[in-house]
């Protein structure tokens, strides 16, 4: 066989092995779509629980004799379990595994919800919320890091987005069953999609990263070869897992007073803002409390519940189609612009809602109030999904340097479910107070947070992270 045979043999196959890999990392197997199907159990547990307090409210009040204090704090609990959930997230999902870590979830979840359904008093109904959102707190960090590290890259945006979109479906499911099933058995339906995901996450496998990260690499072969199929070449793709593993072992290890240091002071005045301004915004009070709002304006409860569930679902839905066909980058590229239009419309929309109670409450438009607060409500949420809603998030993910992502992580994650507690309990005190009053405090909050992203949000149009995280440097200067 001459030179030139062989070199073309070579060229040949180096061509063909190259070719495979690319199948390989397109491929998406029965595997992946079921693992991932599993997770997003969990979320839909969230959406459930986030939902449960808004349609629950008069029956709850009714059968129990609460006062609007108890059961503001009923409302707020889970918020706070969530707080002392997210905190403990990352050690239990990197202690326990990915599943075990949904395992263990999910018994706190199904423990809130027996306690709920039983309650007799308020403290019993206390001791379920809070133990549904200590649960909800470890999967909302879980579910995304299992299904961004099992799946294919060029797929992976659009299947972490369906953690976003079984959220929206818990939410709508229980905005519109609520209005007819009674509140003890509306929590017992809650365990359906618990008990759903305790069985089927014994047929999924462990993420192949953590089984790396473990130093398990066997089982992470194993773990990746059936996400990929039986017939697959994983070889390129474990390695690259090996290598990443030992780099991030051999990395310095971040510590919360890290952050604290002069140079990092922007990115966490800019983290830490966007988390207060996402929940001084009164989102989380009006997604946990919105039946009240709709009767405070003269809307029926029952239809205006009905008519945001069935906006949630096809705009999740868009987002998921738009997060693969767009990139994600374009829509990255663009996060000054959607923020400010975001915060720009829940400005107005509170300006709505706050001129609309205060027209009735001195008599004036008394016929057009109802439709008011619809729209108002309606265009305050849709407003806070296109920006505000996620985007703090993945800001988050582009301001902090490498070596403080975790800390920083930790420390945003716990402003945000902090905040969105000391929210979620005022909200009905603050609509029995004044309706008008509080959505002019909203407005006020939404318009300093244009003036604060104006000012202090960085563009990241055509630069790179690095460049990013120098100019916030050079800022201090």
């Amino acid at each position: 066989m001459t030179m030139s045979e062989n070199s073309r043999n070579l060229e040949a196959g180096l061509l063909l092995r190259k070719n495979q890999n690319d199948i390989n990392e397109c491929r998406i197997t029965a595997v992946v779509l079921f693992s991932t199907f599993v997770s997003v159990c969990g979320s839909f547990c969230f959406g459930c629980a986030a939902g449960y307090s808004s349609v629950a409210q008069t029956g709850i009040i009714n059968d129990l004799g609460l006062s609007v204090a108890q059961y503001s704090m009923f409302g707020s609990i889970m918020t706070f379990g969530g707080m002392i959930g997210a905190i403990f997230s990352g050690k239990v999902a990197d202690l326990m595994g990915r599943k075990g870590t949904m395992w263990f979830a999910q018994i706190f979840c199904i423990f809130g919800w027996v306690a709920v359904a039983l309650a007799k008093d308020s403290m019993w109904l206390d001791i379920g919320r809070l133990s549904t959102g200590f649960a909800v707190g470890l999967l909302s960090y879980v579910i995304p890091v299992y299904i961004a590290e099992i799946t294919p890259k060029h797929v992976r945006g659009a299947f972490v987005f369906a953690n976003q979109l079984m959220q929206s479906c818990g939410l709508s499911l229980f905005y519109v069953i609520g209005n007819f099933v009674h509140w003890r058995n509306l929590a017992l339906i809650g365990l359906i999609p618990c008990a759903l995901q305790v069985v089927t996450l014994f047929f999924i496998p462990e993420s192949p990263r953590l089984l790396g990260k473990w130093g398990h690499e066997k089982e992470c072969r194993a773990s990746l070869q059936s996400l990929r199929g039986d017939d697959a070449d994983i070889s390129e793709e474990a390695n690259t897992i090996k290598e990443t593993m030992i780099l991030f072992d051999e990395g310095p290890k971040s510590r919360v007073m890290d952050l604290f240091q002069r140079r990092y002071a922007p990115s966490v005045v800019i983290g830490v803002g966007l988390m207060l301004l996402q929940q001084l915004s009164g989102s989380s009070g009006l997604m946990y409390y919105v039946g009240s709002v709709f009767d405070k304006g003269g809307f029926p409860s029952s239809i205006g519940s009905m008519i945001l569930a069935v906006i949630m679902i096809p705009k999740a839905l868009l987002g998921l189609i738009l997060v693969e066909k767009m990139g994600r980058r374009p829509l990255l590229l663009m996060n000054d612009l959607y923020l400010q239009a975001s915060t720009g419309g829940m400005c107005f929309f509170s300006l709505l809602l706050s001129f609309s109670f205060c027209f009735r409450s001195y008599g004036m438009l008394d016929e057009l109030t109802p439709i008011f607060t619809c729209i108002g409500v309606v265009g305050f949420i849709s407003s806070f999904a296109v920006g505000m809603g996620g985007l703090p998030w993945i800001i988050m993910s582009e301001i902090f340097p490498m070596n403080v992502k975790v800390s920083a992580g930790t420390l945003v994650t716990l402003a945000n479910w902090s905040f969105g507690w000391i929210v979620a309990f005022a909200y009905n005190f603050m609509l029995e107070w004044n309706a008008s009053g509080t959505f002019l405090i909203f407005f006020t909050i939404c318009g300093a947070g244009i003036v604060f992203i104006y000012a202090m949000v960085p563009e990241t149009k055509g630069r790179t992270l690095e460049d990013i995280q120098a100019s916030l440097t050079d800022f201090l200067q």
